[in-house]
């Protein structure tokens, strides 16, 4: 079952997400093919597959996770589906987004959903495509600022462009669903 549900996100990615062309990222690399996630995550379908398969990995992991979260906007319908999906599984798991600026009133927070979660817990961190890492690295930052630990970081597709390694360096281990390869394997058919 979960390996015919892969089988269909990767699909899915190719189908929906991937673009040739020539493309400016995030972290400022140019590159000659883009994954727009966000096409396949704001799918009915697509968003419960991304849920579906993160919470398996957060399951697999076998570490007690209190919350899932990561940076507003990629972020925003993964940590929804896996809470979701975690809910239907009768083991709920709540979701927090991360803003890219701290809120310029009230609280101040870095962090969205944090009256559900209770401060010290381990959380994972989800994105949708990880090139440099930069952007689950300032994630990571924020998270822990604000009293969780950082207990798993995982993406659904990795570029294979440094983030894997920055994110090591840094002291977390990336968990990816799919790789540069697995979706540009579909290029070659």
């Amino acid at each position: 079952m979960i390996q015919r549900d892969w089988e269909r996100l990767r699909q899915m990615i190719f189908e929906l997400s991937y673009r040739e062309g020539t493309f400016r990222l995030t972290s400022g690399k140019e590159s000659d093919f883009y994954i727009d996630c966000k096409q396949t995550t704001l799918s009915a379908e697509g968003a419960y597959l991304c849920g579906k398969l993160l919470y398996n990995r957060i399951l697999q992991s076998g570490m007690s996770i209190s919350g899932v979260g990561g940076m507003t906007l990629g972020a925003d319908p993964l940590v929804t589906a896996v809470s979701v999906v975690s809910f239907i599984e009768g083991r709920p798991i709540p979701a927090f987004i991360i803003r890219k600026e701290a809120k310029g009133h009230g609280t101040g927070s870095w962090i969205e959903g944090k009256s559900n979660i209770p401060l010290g817990s381990k959380v994972a961190l989800v994105e949708d495509v990880v090139t440099t890492g930069g952007t689950l690295i300032k994630a990571i930052e924020r998270t822990e600022e604000e009293g969780y630990k950082v207990a798993q970081v995982l993406t659904v597709v990795d570029r294979e462009e440094g983030g894997e390694k920055a994110l090591s360096n840094a002291g977390y281990e990336l968990s990816s669903l799919f790789t540069r390869g697995n979706i540009l394997a579909l290029v070659e058919k």
